[in-house]
């Protein structure tokens, strides 16, 4: 263990200390109504850290997602998620996620913090399930929890929709966002 990491109490072999994610073991991703289907994509670059305290409530989260980096499987969707009419990547490129509060809740933990778009900053929580803690291959420390919200699109300015016949729209504005992560503790 080195001299800043310290054993945390409530999770065993977990330890304090700051964790980067790990892009290649890391999705962050969404799923969104289009018609009568989802449609699923994720980020290709983000960074974040983990900084894990002594006391788990303590603990934070910062992330940053680059919002051109979108994947969605379908290279015309991915353009326009891009341009101004959803992402304005171009002039808005990233995502950004800071954690205001984290709490056990029964076996699982809530994760709170503000999620910023488009300059625009709300609250949000995530539902998070701690997988656990090992050593890679490189004799790290690694984490791993997934972590699930759903938002509200039109609260972040990205209300751009096709209308239908009978009043339906093309694209929902629930958005369902999903992460799995894996971080490695830093020296």
């Amino acid at each position: 263990m080195s001299e800043t990491a310290t054993a945390t109490s409530t999770i065993p072999g977990l330890v304090s200390g700051t964790y980067a994610l790990d892009a290649a073991h890391t999705e962050i991703g969404f799923t969104v109504r289009h018609l009568m289907t989802k449609v699923r994509g994720t980020f290709q670059e983000f960074s974040g850290e983990i900084a894990v305290k002594d006391s788990l409530e303590e603990s934070t989260a910062a992330v940053s997602v680059e919002l051109g980096s979108v994947h969605t499987r379908n290279a015309q969707r991915d353009g326009h998620l891009r341009s101004g009419d959803f992402f304005d990547a171009e002039n808005s490129p990233k995502m950004t996620f800071v954690s205001t509060a984290f709490k056990p809740e029964g076996e699982d933990y809530i994760l709170a913090g503000e999620l910023t778009i488009k300059d625009v900053t709300k609250p949000i929580e995530f539902a998070v399930e701690f997988l656990g803690v090992e050593q890679n291959a490189y004799g790290q420390t690694i984490i791993g929890f997934e972590a699930s919200t759903s938002i509200t699109r039109k609260d972040w300015g990205i209300d751009f929709n096709v209308p239908l016949e009978g009043g339906k729209l093309l694209i929902g504005d629930k958005v369902d966002i999903h992460l799995d992560v894996q971080a490695a503790l830093q020296a």
